[in-house]
């Protein structure tokens, strides 16, 4: 962002102020950190306060980072009984609902967009296609929330963030003037793979030292230290290497949690209060950032193909996924709807913004618009969501 180092701390220290004080306010509400950070940010921009810079290589470093504590937060609280019971729906998700949405998406964005190459029109649909972790977190928290629920939304949103991203990177060479597609994807499943391999290897290894190092273990106030530093050697050394850091991050949390489920009890307080300072402040960037790209095409595409988006194509996709499934109706429809777009999809936008995709300005913007719209629209409903099927499935 376009702005001195005191006047950064200043801006961002009060903003978590806002935020923290107002967060008994919001509680049970319709508000959230993200709708209030969103708002903030757009207002902040719009009155000449801050300026973003969309190719702004600290900006793709903050959502990187937002990404990696929050998908290593998520698999360390994977049950591992739920992933044995409840594997059928997050299979679906993963496998039915999100190549189906990529599909329904792109063809759209053609449609809407004609200036856009097929390539390009479903690279607009992989960027959007995944789910994100910040923004549902309120839901898989929640116990008015069925566990299966939380289970699904939970594991979607933190695996299809790594398994989107080879089809943005395929596209991405597809769409360039001169990309070898065939060779990228032999390349990009070799990272998948190589940085599953390492994530795992390394949780399952972080979880077993946790209790047999010197002096009796890890002390209790740096359990959680101890746990991110793995999150974070696991992104780090896959980018280093040939792996896929966001997939070796995650996996890394599943196996930790798996192997010592003492490291999740003592990384909940440390995983809430990490993530919540950086969703606040990459959300608050989101919102500086829409101020700053604009959008000079035409509005009535841009508004149809938002709304197909949120209404249409997620939850067609999902439900078409979940057809011969036992979960009861109401959590069907509740997992349908609850599919924000948030970080990831940004972070993806602004690797097309950045590439040498003919249209990426355009991509990113109608990308970017669809992720505040989504933030705000999944924000806004998340507590009454939650409320809603508690009531559907009499949770207490």
């Amino acid at each position: 962002m376009d702005i001195a180092f005191g006047d950064g701390v200043l801006l961002f220290g009060g903003l978590l102020a806002v935020v923290a004080a107002l967060s008994g306010l919001m509680r049970g509400t319709v508000l959230s950190a993200s709708v209030l950070s969103v708002t903030l940010g757009i207002a902040l921009a719009s009155a000449g306060v801050v300026s973003a810079e969309a190719a702004s290589p600290s900006i793709v470093e903050l959502i990187e980072l937002a990404l990696i504590v929050t998908l290593f937060s998520d698999g360390m609280f994977v049950e591992r009984e739920l992933l044995l019971r409840h594997w059928s729906p997050v299979t679906r998700s993963l496998t039915i609902a999100m190549p189906i949405t990529i599909g329904l998406l792109g063809a759209l964005a053609k449609l809407l967009f004609p200036e856009l190459s097929w390539a390009e029109a479903f690279l607009l649909g992989s960027i959007l296609a995944p789910t994100d972790p910040v923004v549902t977190s309120s839901i898989v928290t929640s116990r008015l929330v069925p566990p299966s629920v939380r289970h699904t939304l939970n594991l979607e949103s933190g695996l299809n963030d790594g398994l989107a991203l080879p089809f943005v990177l395929f596209f991405l060479v597809f769409a360039s003037p001169t990309g070898d597609a065939g060779d990228e994807a032999l390349k990009l499943a070799g990272e998948a793979v190589i940085g599953a391999l390492m994530g795992l290897a390394l949780g399952y290894v972080g979880g077993r030292l946790h209790r047999s190092l010197p002096g009796g273990g890890v002390a209790p106030r740096y359990e959680g230290i101890y746990a991110i530093s793995f999150a974070l050697v696991a992104f780090g050394l896959s980018e280093a290497t040939i792996g896929n850091g966001l997939i070796a991050a995650f996996l890394c949390g599943i196996a930790m949690g798996a192997t010592e489920h003492d490291v999740p009890q003592g990384f909940v307080e440390f995983a809430e209060n990490a993530g919540t300072i950086l969703q606040v402040i990459t959300f608050f960037v989101f919102g500086a950032l829409i101020v700053a790209t604009g959008y000079d095409h035409s509005v009535p595409p841009l508004v149809l193909f938002v709304f197909f988006a949120l209404l249409v194509a997620r939850p067609a996709a999902v439900l078409l996924s979940f057809v011969r499934t036992k979960l009861p109706r109401p959590e069907r429809l509740f997992i349908a709807w609850f599919g924000p777009k948030g970080v990831a999809s940004m972070l993806f936008a602004l690797l097309a913004l950045k590439s040498a995709v003919h249209n990426g300005e355009l991509i990113f913007d109608v990308a970017a618009i669809t992720v505040i719209v989504s933030i705000i629209a999944h924000g806004l409903t998340d507590t009454l969501g939650a409320r809603w099927i508690a009531r559907r499935t009499g949770a207490d």
